[in-house]
């Protein structure tokens, strides 16, 4: 049986590599095969693992998915879908936040950190664009970093743009198959084209208006590094909404809360307004920050609509 590696998904064509070979196809799917997946909007995810039949044409037809040992996911824009897997099979998940052009919020960061716990993805926080940032900034980054550091993230700051630190990141990302995970204008296709010149990815630009990012990836591709392992380019996201998530099982993904709940007086303690709860004394202390709290007091709210 033939075994390949999804590089890119378009729609209703894939490009596949060949696991033992090196040699890459276009693909499509077994009718039988895409009628069994119909909760997401594309049954196939790039770094799936797959089986496929070559046919006389050269095109490769998809038979089979292997089982996926993680996955990112997010709510589809596409109303009459309900889930977006945007990549799968990932050892790491860099995490691009810029404090300024543009703006990332601790909101977005913290879903993608939610998400991320929830299917044992490993994580780095990239702090980019640092040769922008004024000493104020550089006060308020020290503040962010602090917060999760405290919680047991790891972090890197980097200037893609001047090469600051791109080293360090590579070590990190060398012989792994990565996903970086930013809004638009963050640095994304920046940080990849620092890091190997001749992939020459499309930098998205920040409009004057509201210094958000323009999209300039379209869909989803794996590129392999000259120096070992692959990353995942994904378009820019705006949103980061969580999926398959109770309100319950939230807290479980917020380590900082996980590391205390067990000192509550209630099994089912969800740290709201409980008494005699260990979570909420852990705020008041200062040893679980009260802006991630106040996140997670949102996110509850959400989650029960």
């Amino acid at each position: 049986m033939n075994e390949a590696i999804i590089l890119k998904s378009t729609g209703s064509w894939y490009q596949l590599k060949d696991i033992n070979t090196g040699k890459i196809y276009d693909a499509r799917i077994r009718g039988k095969f895409k009628k069994e997946k119909i909760r997401n909007t594309n049954p196939l995810a790039v770094g799936d693992r797959v089986h496929y039949e070559l046919e006389d044409n050269n095109i490769a037809w998809i038979t089979k998915i292997n089982t996926r040992k993680n996955y990112i996911i997010r709510k589809s824009v596409n109303l009459s879908k309900e889930t977006h897997i945007i990549a799968s099979n990932i050892d790491l998940a860099c995490i691009i936040f810029t404090l300024k052009y543009p703006q990332t919020s601790l909101g977005f960061l913290n879903r993608c950190l939610i998400t991320c716990e929830a299917y044992q993805i490993p994580t780095l926080i990239v702090f980019n664009k640092i040769d922008l940032l004024s000493e104020e900034d550089v006060k308020e980054l020290n503040e962010v970093e602090n917060i999760y550091h405290s919680i047991g993230y790891e972090t890197l700051r980097i200037s893609a743009v001047n090469k600051i630190n791109m080293a360090e990141l590579k070590e990190r990302i060398v012989n792994k198959i990565t996903v970086f995970l930013g809004h638009s204008g963050s640095g994304k296709s920046s940080t990849i084209n620092a890091l190997q010149e001749n992939l020459d990815l499309k930098i998205a630009t920040i409009s004057n208006y509201n210094e958000k990012g323009k999209h300039t990836t379209t869909f989803a591709q794996m590129y392999d590094w000259d120096f070992g392992g692959s990353i995942i380019d994904i378009p820019g996201i705006k949103e980061f909404e969580l999926v398959d998530i109770h309100k319950e099982e939230l807290q479980d993904y917020f380590p900082e809360i996980l590391r205390e709940k067990h000192s509550c007086k209630y099994n089912n303690c969800i740290h709201v307004n409980e008494p005699q709860c260990a979570v909420i004394d852990a705020v008041k202390n200062g040893k679980i920050s009260e802006k991630r709290y106040a996140h997670y007091l949102k996110l509850i709210e959400e989650l029960k609509s």
